[in-house]
């Protein structure tokens, strides 16, 4: 290096985050549509998967093994060992397949709070869809209520889950702000308390694009991208964006710009794959939208 060389930019250290999700070998749900954007950011994860399938149960039919609850606790022992729960920044969670995972999951997140008291805990509360309905076990969307949001931090319902978690049906921006508000005042004390809604479509909105809404002590902001016809919808995406949101959340603690980054990436690529008419989500091709989308879509505060 010469006297005339910039001196080189000091590495960040990265940020960890422990994601316990399902995993498909083929396609990308779960863990195998969170892993890879956050790694994108720069991010280092954990993962632990709850099951391994050979693809996502969409398709009718699959192979593979749901892995015991105690399967956690026993990977977070191994994790442990090597001294490095105090390095963890955040917990995120998807799928949970029993209620055993559910309570597997929400001890998870205590000892990595024990750890680091400063960690997050972001719970996508994977349970149904609009069309699909539930999807989950019967017992399952009353447990994660009892047990899992209590202890969240960040909640990234869609709006089917957001109108089961709350009993509300939300029909328009108030119905939605109120329910997200309901929700928020449910979660972990002391934290940020924020609810992210997904695939929002209201009455009161445009007929040419969705949205996601974030909402939050100091206020509430609305993202919204053109509606692409994706026909089936894909599945993955709330997997992705979940991470998406979270990862860039940890790294600017800035919910507008989180939202705005995390919904305009998720559309590049929701474009791309519909593009190539992929019933799989594109998550390699696509993977310079995670750090660079090509088209950003603004927040808008509008509480």
């Amino acid at each position: 290096m010469t006297l005339s060389d910039p001196a080189p930019t000091p590495m960040r250290q990265p940020l960890n985050v422990l994601s316990i999700q399902s995993w498909v070998s083929f396609g990308h749900v779960g863990n195998a549509a969170a892993v890879f954007p956050l790694q994108r950011l720069g991010i280092e994860v954990w993962a632990i998967n709850t099951v391994q399938f050979s693809n996502h149960t969409g398709y009718g039919a699959w192979t593979g093994a749901v892995f015991p609850p105690e399967q956690i606790a026993d990977l977070v022992d191994g994790i442990e060992a090597r001294s490095v729960l105090g390095g963890c920044a955040g917990v995120l969670s998807g799928y949970m397949g029993s209620g055993g995972t559910v309570a597997a999951v929400v001890e998870a997140v205590r000892r990595v709070r024990k750890a680091n008291p400063a960690a997050l805990y972001c719970c996508d509360p994977v349970m149904g869809d609009v069309g699909r309905g539930v999807f989950v076990r019967p017992e399952l969307p009353d447990l994660i209520a009892a047990q899992a949001l209590g202890a969240a931090d960040i909640l990234t319902p869609n709006q089917f889950e957001l109108e089961l978690l709350t009993g509300r049906t939300v029909q328009n921006l108030q119905g939605a702000l109120e329910a997200a508000h309901v929700l928020r005042e449910r979660l972990h004390a002391g934290g940020p308390r924020i609810v992210v809604v997904t695939s929002l479509v209201r009455a009161d909105g445009p007929v040419d694009g969705i949205e996601t809404l974030a909402v939050t002590d100091d206020g509430a902001w609305l993202c919204r991208t053109p509606l692409l016809p994706l026909d089936p919808p894909r599945n993955g995406t709330g997997d992705a964006i979940a991470a998406l949101f979270f990862g860039h959340y940890l790294q600017t603690r800035d919910v507008a710009a989180a939202l705005s980054l995390s919904t305009s990436a998720l559309y590049g690529l929701l474009k791309h794959t519909h593009e190539q008419g992929s019933r799989e989500i594109m998550l390699v091709a696509a993977q310079e939208e995670f750090a660079r989308p090509t088209q950003v879509y603004d927040a808008t505060r509008i509480a």
